[in-house]
């Protein structure tokens, strides 16, 4: 398992010759960097003094952002094994009719899977968005910085999960599925900017001597 890794080792897997783990790994790894900043934001807020008020949010903010971070580091092979799987079936046979529409078949159905997996790293990585806008607002002032390279990398998740969506629905037949995905895509993408922006803008404003 690509998680069970050291980050060299990991990183010089990415940096070989093998497609994977590609894009779409390092995009559910930015998801689970940013979700494991969040809980490290929450976890300085807890317990300090002229943050009492905040102090059940971000109990349940740190126990939500490590809950993500696990469906994150998950999702690092299940890329890379979704893509696998699309690589597997154009290796099936084709030598008769049957085995060309079964052939047909499998790669549509793996190439949707491959498509649907980024896709739920997309919008779990939007959903953390959310969470990370509390705690660069409420959260340990002395900890705003490490919320927003959360928000960052939160945001490349969206942003790299939704790269790899679209690279599959080019070769999906069923139409009304691809316009589906590409139409929620089209909105992540603009939202996820969107919210990126308006805290990075705030938070630098702030921050500026």
């Amino acid at each position: 398992m690509l998680v069970e890794l050291t980050i060299k080792d990991f990183l010089n897997k990415v940096a070989g010759n093998d497609p994977v783990p590609g894009g779409g790994s390092i995009a559910a790894l930015n998801g689970a960097v940013a979700s494991a900043l969040t809980a490290m934001v929450a976890n300085l807020t807890i317990g300090k003094k002229n943050y009492e008020e905040h102090e059940e949010l971000m109990k349940h903010i740190a126990s939500l952002a490590m809950k993500a971070k696990d469906v994150f580091i998950a999702d690092i092979d299940r890329d890379s094994e979704a893509y696998d799987a699309v690589f597997a079936c154009f290796k099936l046979p084709k030598a008769t009719d049957e085995e060309k529409a079964a052939r047909s078949a499998a790669i549509q159905e793996a190439t949707k899977h491959a498509a649907l997996v980024p896709m739920q790293v997309a919008r779990n990585a939007y959903e953390l968005m959310s969470i990370i806008t509390d705690v660069a607002r409420l959260g340990n002032k002395n900890a705003v910085t490490d919320a927003c390279v959360a928000l960052m990398s939160a945001r490349t998740a969206v942003l790299g999960a939704l790269l790899n969506v679209r690279i599959n629905l080019g070769s999906i037949k069923d139409k009304t599925f691809a316009d589906e995905l590409q139409r929620e895509a089209d909105i992540l993408e603009r939202l996820a900017c969107e919210r990126e922006k308006e805290i990075l803008d705030a938070i630098n404003q702030e921050l500026r001597v």
